[in-house]
């Protein structure tokens, strides 16, 4: 059973949460909370599996509470602490960054259809990250209307990366999916997720979303030419 957190100043989508969520045998609501202070008191107490945390909200909002709540998860040491499901109005606006630095497992639009957020929190329940291909990409744009970085900073464990390695990292970057690298590599999709899987562990990343982050912020990938410094 998959054990949820609702998160959101508004009762009425919580109700709308609840039973969608609870309308499924696998998956239980253990808690609702009306803010970010809430959601951390609650979390603590109900050990949820996955938290669907709203963005915007008074006293703490989500971006804060899922930075308190994931501090400390890393690939070594992810047991007991949930999963977030960042749940925004607005299509990829400016806080979204934010909610992948804070290590959320991915973010949707409150509109998506009731099947897509069941499925989200199937996703990521099983330790897999939400954020699509299309996505992807257009976190790519917003990091190339960043202002460069002048020294960018070093990432520790790309030495440790095999040459497929380094470049499944490049294409993950660039916002293809596991069946596009295989196409571009001429390999499984099985082999690629091996490597993904791997190139992951050596960099204690949690998931694609954090290897997109390193690779820009790293300097590996430049926004724009997209290619190898």
């Amino acid at each position: 059973m998959i054990r949820v957190l609702i998160v959101d100043d508004q009762a009425m989508v919580r109700a709308g949460f609840r039973m969608i969520v609870e309308a499924e045998p696998d998956i239980t609501v253990v808690g609702e909370a009306a803010d970010g202070i809430e959601a951390l008191e609650l979390a603590a107490r109900s050990a949820p599996d996955v938290v669907l945390m709203d963005v915007r909200m008074p006293r703490m909002d989500g971006i804060e509470a899922a930075g308190q709540l994931l501090a400390g998860r890393d690939a070594d040491n992810a047991s007991g602490i949930p999963r977030v499901l960042m749940l925004t109005t607005f299509d990829l606006d400016d806080y979204v960054y934010s909610a992948l630095r804070a290590g959320v497992s991915g973010f949707m639009l409150k509109d998506a259809p009731a099947e897509q957020l069941v499925e989200a929190i199937r996703v990521i329940a099983a330790g897999d990250a939400l954020l699509a291909p299309s996505v992807t990409r257009r976190l790519i744009e917003d990091f190339s209307r960043r202002p460069a970085r002048e020294v960018p900073t070093p990432a520790p464990g790309l030495d440790q990366l095999t040459d497929r390695e380094h470049e499944v990292l490049r294409l993950v970057a660039k916002g293809m999916s596991n069946s596009e690298i295989a196409d571009q590599l001429y390999l499984g999709e099985a082999t690629i997720k091996t490597h993904v899987g791997r190139m992951l562990m050596k960099l204690s990343l949690r998931d694609r979303v954090q290897a997109v982050v390193l690779a820009y912020e790293s300097g590996l990938i430049t926004p724009g030419d997209q290619t190898v410094i």
